[in-house]
């Protein structure tokens, strides 16, 4: 097949390029170039005219909760007033000790849909569910496959619970990394333990060994607000990442998000180490943790992916909050540019969660695409379109999306989803979350 858009974006690290197009085989990328030039060269090709439209790399949710949506307008007798009662008062016994596979699918059948309207075609999921155990992640599995998404999965493993909760979940993320190892589908799985608060140094590393052993990622939630580095401080006289220095943790197979509260030392740690971070901007903001470094982070070459928290699903509203807050933070307008964003959002997010030969369009590349169609009061041009796509464009404006080669929305339609379905699972599920006691 053959696309032939108005404007590519092959590599947001790339100007965009008008008037080229991509042709596709399966699931890879086979030609880029002028559309006048795919046309000669491939006569007999299917061919998609999309005039009036971008032709982008599918975005990359480096790190999402599934089951979060369950939470939206969640009954509280008043909000929580800090990150440590945010967890301990709300989220902890209000939602995720209440959540069962049942619960936790309805979310995520609804999620997934949610993914592709908004461009995502790849995605990180951290569960935590101490009472779903085992089996969640097998079960999310058959979801998100059917769904046709590129979809790594995680057990967020903690001993807050218990140390036996704490191995299931291990046991858990091991037994799924495997399993999809062995298949030929687009998922994978990553070992995940929470945070050095609610894990010993000792599961820690188990952890991490048992990510070498299997031969993936480890992920864990890093300073996301002051609490933890107090922690730490208080418990080992350290830092959060000088902790897991010490453990031997940090370094390319180490997946850290959050990464809000660290010192100019910790970013140095997370550059030099190669360890990957992932960046949720509104979320931050949602929780009142503060402002990740991520400018710094950025500049200092470190491996950096953009992410919703499973807050606001809206990609563009993600990559806007990343271009937004960091400016005010910083009180520099030239503080993350648009095609920064982009990158992240794209390239950027792939590379911090491993995946090869995704969030770029170029020859040997997946085929993981969305079409945009945005409808602006200003030219579209060279010089602005990752501006003028990011700030003006939503979910709304993505109009088609493939994954690995395979068609998921056309003309704005999700193939296979039956919102009023999907909303009614969601709901009933949230109704028998909120009214568990």
């Amino acid at each position: 097949m053959i696309i032939l858009p108005d404007w590519l974006i092959t590599s947001a690290q790339d100007p965009p390029r008008e008037h080229w197009g991509i042709r596709f085989a399966g699931d890879v990328i086979v030609d880029v170039a002028p559309g006048a030039d795919l046309l000669k060269r491939y006569p007999e090709d299917e061919v998609l005219n999309a005039s009036g439209q971008v032709l982008a790399p599918g975005f990359v949710n480096a790190h999402i909760h599934l089951y979060g949506v369950l939470a939206h307008g969640l009954p509280l007798d008043k909000a929580p007033s800090g990150f440590w009662p945010f967890l301990e008062d709300f989220w902890w016994p209000l939602v995720e000790d209440r959540l069962d596979s049942a619960k936790i699918n309805a979310a995520t059948d609804y999620r997934c849909a949610q993914l592709l309207s908004s461009g995502v075609t790849s995605f990180y999921n951290c569960t935590e569910a101490p009472n779903a155990l085992p089996g969640v992640l097998f079960s999310q599995a058959e979801i998100v496959h059917r769904w046709g998404l590129r979809g790594i999965l995680s057990f967020e493993a903690t001993q807050r619970i218990s140390e036996e909760n704490g191995q299931l979940g291990l046991q858990e993320n091991a037994d799924f990394s495997r399993a999809c190892k062995t298949g030929e589908g687009l998922m994978g799985g990553m070992i995940c333990h929470h945070t050095t608060f609610t894990c010993s140094p000792e599961f820690i590393q188990q952890a991490y060994k048992l990510a070498e052993e299997v031969d993936v990622l480890l992920h864990a939630h890093v300073s996301e607000g002051a609490y933890e580095p107090e922690y730490t401080q208080k418990t080992f006289g350290k830092r959060t990442l000088q902790v897991y220095a010490d453990l031997g943790v940090t370094g390319p197979r180490f997946l850290a998000s959050q990464c809000v509260q660290i010192t100019a030392e910790e970013i140095e740690i997370i550059a030099s180490s190669g360890t990957r971070m992932s960046h949720m901007p509104l979320s931050n903001c949602e929780v009142g943790g503060g402002f990740a470094p991520v400018p710094q982070l950025v500049e200092a070459g470190a491996v950096v992916g953009l992410g919703s928290d499973g807050y606001i699903e809206n990609f563009f509203e993600v990559m806007r909050g990343a271009f937004l807050v960091h400016k005010a933070n910083q009180q520099d307008p030239r503080v993350m540019p648009a095609d920064l964003v982009w990158y992240l959002a794209t390239e950027g997010g792939a590379n911090s969660l491993g995946l090869k030969n995704v969030g770029r369009l170029e020859k040997g590349w997946q085929a993981d695409l969305q079409l945009i169609k945005p409808t602006l009061p200003t030219p579209l041009e060279g010089h602005n379109l990752y501006d003028q796509l990011l700030l003006y464009c939503s979910a709304a404006d993505v109009h088609n999306v493939w994954v690995a080669g395979k068609q998921k929305v056309r003309d704005g339609l999700v193939l296979g989803a039956d919102w009023d379905r999907l909303r009614a699972h969601t709901r009933e599920a949230a109704h028998q979350l909120w009214s568990l006691t």
